[in-house]
Formats: C-alpha cells, structure tokens, sequence
C-alpha cells in the first residue's frame, strides 16, 4: 500500500494473489517462493498466463484453489484489455476488432470461429461463437454463421477465428471460407466487412490482403 504495486517483482506480485505460502511434504513454502517457482518453470508472466489451470498443479506448493485464483487474476486482465471504455465499439478498421477480441483468443489452444455483428453504423451489438475445433482447424457451416446474424438483425458481420500455431497466415481453406461466407452474405444482404486472423501478437485481415 506504501509503494505500489509497480514496485514489487512479478514473484511479489503472484505472492500478493496467493496471499499465503502452502505446506507441502518437503516443509512449508512461502507465497513469494510459490511466485518464483512458477516463473522459473515458465520464464515470464506473459507465458504463464498462456497455461491452463491444470498445468499451475505442477508446480510444489499450488494446489486447486491458488491455480483458481492465478486463473482467475489472469482473466481478469484479459477481460480489461478487451473492455471498450465507453461499453460501445464502433469497427472503423482490423485494428479495432483485434484489439477487443484478440486478447482473449490469442492464447486459445483450440481454435475457435467468432461471427461479430454489426448495425448500420458499424457499432458491434454481438458476437457469438460459431465452432470450436481441434488443434489446427474449425468447421464452418455458413447457414451457423448468418443464422444469429439474422435473429439479431444484423447490418453486416465480421468473421474472425485463432490459429493457436502462432502463425497468422491464411491456409487455403481460410480462403475458400471466406469467398463462400462472402458469396453468401451478399445474397442474404448481410455484408462480410472481414475475416480476421488472429495468431498470438498478431494477426491477418483478409479484406485487407484482397480476399474480400
């Protein structure tokens, strides 16, 4: 409280979430050890907030209810990053829509295929998860995609999906998609304005490579 939080190191900083040590068969461990024992088994905050819960059981001295309580300081801070300041997201380029969605889907180890809806104005009025596949591919069926669309009385969509391979480019199938979500969306008379990439740090709009 004296000096901040800027002023403690990251153990400090995961020692102050846990707020006490754990006993363990080898004696007790303080919180602070707890920290950096998870930093030395994955090197930076970044690459610890990239794990799953169940993978933080690991490591001496965290049990069920610390790794519920780093997972649930890690989301917080996805969900803050992601929040629009005003409650209100008006899509004027890629940008906007990887900076509300990205942090959220950039470490997702499955991929998942997210319509977002736009009015008239180009302001989001919501998102729906289309498909959840496995490591490195989602099925799309375009009669999911604009169903939503049209109980919501969408303007026009945005498409985005994850590859959790970290590479943003698209494959040949993100293509394909793509053309036939945009093929069918101009005969619903709901525009696709996008499909977006996201792929760890960075990601790919396909209307900006010509696809669209």
């Amino acid at each position: 409280m004296k000096r901040g939080p800027a002023g403690l190191a990251d153990a400090e900083l995961l020692a102050v979430v846990f707020g006490t040590g754990s006993r363990t068969g080898r004696g007790t461990i303080s919180a602070v050890e707890i920290g950096r024992s998870l930093l030395a088994r994955y090197g930076t905050l970044r690459r610890l907030a990239t794990r799953d819960a169940r993978q933080y059981l690991d490591v001496p001295g965290v049990g069920p209810a610390k790794a519920a309580q780093l997972s649930a300081v890690v989301e917080i801070g996805r969900r803050i990053e992601a929040s629009v300041q005003d409650g209100r997201l008006q899509v004027c380029s890629p940008q906007d829509v990887v900076a509300a969605y990205a942090p959220a889907m950039r470490d997702l180890t499955r991929e998942v295929f997210k319509v977002v809806m736009l009015n008239t104005a180009n302001y989001v009025t919501g998102d729906q998860t289309i498909s959840e596949g496995g490591l490195a591919v989602s099925i799309v069926e375009p009669r999911a995609v604009f169903r939503q669309a049209v109980l919501e009385n969408a303007a026009s969509i945005i498409c985005l999906h994850n590859h959790p391979s970290g590479n943003p480019d698209p494959s040949r199938e993100d293509i394909r998609i793509t053309r036939q979500l945009a093929a069918a969306g101009e005969l619903m008379g709901v525009p696709v304005h996008d499909h977006i990439i996201i792929a760890g740090g960075s990601y790919t709009s396909l209307a900006e490579r010509g696809f669209l």
